[in-house]
């Protein structure tokens, strides 16, 4: 098999691909084959007919079951071994097919190629997260304007769950303590991420782009819906919404393109837990300094 591999830009590649030989001819064969188990022709039982009769019976029918056979296959082979990594379905043209030859084009999308340096050792700033005395005071003071009360006494508490009003006042020191140590870890992450992008310039995958905006736009029509505006409200503003929703497809997109890249680099599976396992190692890896 020959390959040429053409850089069109930063994120597409144009392959000619040429395959001659046996690999063709025996695929007709195999085609042909099959043709005669199946092939109804008159005068004769299933898997008698002559070759000659089926090649002018089925030579077309062979032709198209070879293409759909081959070229998936080939383009396969061409991507493993250019080592290609393809975000989207090819674009497949300039097909031509004989006995002994079949050559195309596959024009595909891949990842940018990105230089991802120093991911390692990314300094974090952290708080002790604690629930003061204070907090408390406040959270209980709230539920006692929403519910209408002059003091909240132990028949309260176990209105809302629990056997006495200690038990409630505990209650909300670990919601508070948990609410603060989730914000602290969006922003140390956040913080992690902002570091890693600093500096990095790559093309982004129009299909990947694409594909994280769809995603968004049908969520944001759920929520929307959910809201209560009616259905010929939301498609009037889908432009609108698509339109504001693209920078967050991109940052989203150019995200994941450099946690994959770490992925890649440290041997981690790139599938659906991907993001959070590279996350963890950034996390695991970086200098903790304790804020003053």
């Amino acid at each position: 098999m020959k390959i040429e591999t053409k850089k069109i830009d930063g994120t597409k590649r144009e392959l000619s691909i040429e395959l001659t030989g046996e690999a063709v001819k025996n695929k007709f064969e195999d085609v042909f084959k099959r043709i005669a188990q199946e092939a109804k022709v008159p005068g004769f039982r299933p898997g008698r007919a002559p070759r000659d009769i089926l090649e002018k019976n089925f030579s077309g029918h062979a032709h198209e079951q070879v293409l759909k056979e081959l070229v998936p296959d080939v383009y396969n082979q061409a991507i493993a071994q250019e080592k290609l990594d393809v975000v989207e379905l090819p674009q497949i043209n300039d097909v031509q097919l004989d006995r002994a030859r079949l050559s195309f084009k596959a024009t595909v999308e891949v990842s940018p190629e990105i230089q991802v340096k120093d991911y390692k050792g990314i300094k974090v700033n952290f708080h002790p997260v604690s629930a003061a005395a204070d907090e408390v005071k406040r959270n209980l003071d709230a539920l006692k304007e929403s519910h209408k009360l002059d003091n909240l006494d132990d028949g309260f508490a176990r209105g809302l769950g629990y056997p006495n009003l200690a038990e409630l006042e505990k209650a909300l020191e670990r919601q508070i303590f948990l609410n603060k140590e989730n914000q602290q870890r969006q922003r140390i992450e956040n913080e992690i991420i902002d570091t890693l992008m600093n500096g990095l310039d790559f093309k982004l995958p129009q299909s990947l782009v694409d594909r994280q905006l769809q995603d968004l736009l049908r969520q944001a029509k759920i929520d929307l819906a959910l809201k209560g505006m009616p259905r010929e409200k939301i498609q009037e503003q889908e432009k609108e919404i698509l339109k504001s929703l693209e920078p967050q497809a991109k940052n989203q997109v150019r995200v994941y393109l450099v946690l994959a890249e770490i992925a890649k680099q440290e041997n981690i599976a790139i599938d659906d837990h991907m993001p959070r396992k590279v996350m963890e190692l950034l996390l695991r890896e970086a200098e903790w300094v304790e804020a003053a």
